[in-house]
């Protein structure tokens, strides 16, 4: 009994980071989150993250126009994102659509998209960015990403080929627009891989 007593107080006592579900603390998860926007930026991003029950929560109120998303707890990859708020709407409702088992092609063309041309979803129509910071995990202790991997996307709704000049075949390193000609068009930057 006085063993089972022992670990109890250990557990009870000991600085945690993390909620059983493995949820990082909303301290983390702001430095973490953070590192996906441009460094001048960084201090005045609103920061949205997970409580211990893994529910989407304001961590921390910015100041200026963007918008980080710590990482998904639950899942194996590290992926931290930050956006224009005028993105927010559109990245708000693909939240709610991957929570109803609704992914990829669906999410967007059937629902958001569809949204967009009916006026029921606001999306900006001038250019917006999305930072996107992956890699496979996140060192606390550093405040580093383990083989990050840093792409930019740039909202452009309704782009083509001919009002900008892209290319919409993909080639790692270099400008391409994708999903051309949709709501949600957008121009896809990827580093070169290492």
């Amino acid at each position: 009994m006085k063993f089972i007593v022992i670990i109890f107080l250990i557990l009870v006592l000991m600085p945690v980071t993390t909620t059983a579900q493995g949820t990082a603390s909303a301290e983390e998860q702001i430095a973490s989150a953070v590192l996906a926007a441009p460094e001048e930026r960084r201090a005045d991003a609103t920061v949205l993250g997970y409580d211990a029950q893994a529910k989407l929560v304001t961590l921390r109120k910015g100041s200026n126009d963007l918008i980080c998303l710590a990482d998904k707890p639950g899942d194996t990859r590290f992926s931290v994102a930050c956006y224009h708020k005028d993105l927010e709407p559109y990245m708000a409702r693909g939240r709610e659509l991957d929570a109803q088992g609704i992914t990829g092609n669906e999410r967007n063309e059937k629902y958001r998209w569809k949204e967009i041309k009916e006026g029921k979803l606001s999306m900006p129509r001038e250019p917006r960015i999305l930072y996107v910071l992956s890699g496979k995990g996140y060192d606390a202790a550093s405040a580093k990403v383990l083989n990050a991997s840093l792409r930019w996307v740039i909202y452009y709704p309704f782009a083509t080929p001919e009002s900008t000049g892209l290319s919409t075949k993909s080639k790692r390193g270099e400008p391409w627009l994708m999903d051309a000609g949709t709501a949600g068009a957008h121009v896809m930057i990827s580093p070169p891989l290492k």
